[in-house]
């Protein structure tokens, strides 16, 4: 049990593990960001354009079970809107990145020597 525990403290004593704990704890709360900017900016705005369509009363009756298919629609066209902000969002992200990024250093002139050296070497090797 003792050799359990030890494996187990050196488990969530690495890196990875707490780097992954802060990831989802700080995509917890970027959910969030996310979650209200569709909820609270985006969806009203595409709701103005399509005239305030809602989908989430849309139900079919089967006997006496009731299939919430509107609710089911209105997920499908959050999840869209959702990927759609976060694809903006990471490709802006991307960019300003790249931005940031030095370019490439130049590779370094060859010396003179070194070249007329090859091309006495290619010389040689051609007779």
């Amino acid at each position: 049990m003792k050799a359990f525990m030890k494996e187990f403290k050196e488990f969530i004593a690495k890196g990875d593990v707490m780097s992954m704990a802060v990831g989802i704890i700080i995509g917890g709360a970027f959910t969030a960001i996310v979650t209200s900017l569709v909820d609270d900016v985006i969806g009203p705005i595409i709701g103005m354009i399509c005239g305030g369509i809602n989908f989430s009363g849309l139900a079919i009756t089967v006997g006496s079970a009731q299939l919430m298919v509107g609710n089911f629609i209105q997920a499908i066209i959050n999840f869209l809107i959702t990927a759609l902000v976060l694809f903006s969002v990471l490709k802006a992200f991307n960019k300003f990145k790249k931005q940031e990024e030095p370019a490439p250093e130049p590779e370094p002139e060859t010396p003179a020597d070194v070249v007329l050296l090859t091309e006495i070497r290619d010389l040689l090797s051609k007779k």
